[in-house]
């Protein structure tokens, strides 16, 4: 991409319409006590994301300051999304509707709580509606029903996707790679969790337009490589286009599935000890669904060798925390 290329896409989203929800940029700190704990081997660095002030924090801030604006724009009174009992998506929705006067409306795949914890919880102080669907196969059906319920009783919803994983979303993570280049020199790779592929496909489209030649990897906690490869590259086309970027046809997207275990939310021995190593060294904590797998599958790379010893290695830690607490 030409310098002229960039520099006007960047000055395009500068300029974008955006709800200042994050606050200030989120530290980067050094990870010594994780270093000297597995042995000589590249810099480790953590983005603390999950110190983000509102609502708890976590990536899904980030992409919401973007959505948010557009249903603000659009007279929207009413945000409508979906999640598991524990998304923290969800929880940061309905936290995003509050903070803006706005009605919330989350469809939810799975069993009500005899006793709500966690996101669950903060999801019913926030004064969301909720509705309970079986399972994932209906929420696009779902969705659909309630926006037009609500639209024939007078109110003007605005449906958030999945995880605001959309291009406009992902705005949010193109615009924290220039945050993160404002503190640090840009590190050799950026590891973090990835699902629904908004933040792997804004980190992706931000460092190119930034002119940064950072490897980015996403660890999926769901869903095939393939699958969540695919949809990153969808957002980043996305992307490129609302900002006026010529397509990036060969996108550097590195999705890796192998440390998703059992499944969705289900621990695994490496996420068990990368969550006992990131608090006992670093006083960091990581969720048994996201990040914790993602910190996992960097302490493996690691200790394979994977990563120079001159190399800089910076995990984005995307926040959940609050599902330590289901």
């Amino acid at each position: 991409m030409r310098d002229a290329d960039r520099s006007g896409a960047l000055a395009r989203l500068a300029a974008f319409d955006r709800v200042p929800l994050v606050g200030g940029p989120t530290p980067v700190e050094d990870m010594l006590r994780l270093r000297a704990e597995l042995g000589p081997g590249p810099r480790l660095l953590v983005k603390r994301d999950d110190a983000i002030p509102f609502a708890f924090g976590g990536n899904k801030t980030r992409k919401l300051e973007f959505v948010v604006a557009e249903a603000r724009g659009a007279g929207a009174d009413t945000l409508i999304t979906v999640g598991g009992v524990q998304s923290n998506h969800a929880r940061a929705t309905a936290a995003t509707a509050a903070r803006l006067g706005m009605r919330c409306h989350l469809i939810i795949n799975g069993v009500p709580p005899d006793h709500p914890r966690a996101n669950a919880l903060l999801d019913a102080l926030l004064g969301a509606t909720i509705e309970y669907i079986p399972s994932r196969n209906e929420r696009a059906a779902a969705m659909q029903s309630a926006s037009d319920r609500l639209r024939r009783e007078g109110r003007t919803p605005y449906v958030v996707p999945l995880g605001a994983s959309t291009p406009l979303g992902s705005l949010g993570f193109a615009r924290a790679v220039g945050e993160l280049l404002a503190q640090i020199e840009p590190p050799d790779v950026i590891v973090h969790a990835a699902s629904s592929a908004g933040t792997h496909a804004g980190l992706v489209a931000g460092s190119a337009l930034h002119g940064a030649r950072t490897k980015v990897i996403g660890v999926s906690a769901d869903d095939p490589a393939a699958e969540v490869e695919a949809h990153a590259r969808q957002i980043i086309a996305g992307i490129y286009e609302s900002l006026g970027a010529p397509p990036d046809t060969g996108a550097d997207v590195h999705i890796d599935d192998t440390f998703v275990g059992d499944g969705y939310g289900i621990a695994s021995p490496a996420s068990q000890e990368a969550q006992r190593l990131a608090a006992r060294t670093e006083a960091i904590f990581v969720d048994q669904t996201y990040t914790a797998k993602a910190l996992a599958a960097l302490i493996a790379y690691d200790r394979a060798g994977r990563f120079a010893d001159n190399k800089a290695v910076l995990f984005w830690h995307t926040g959940g925390q609050v599902g330590l607490f289901a």
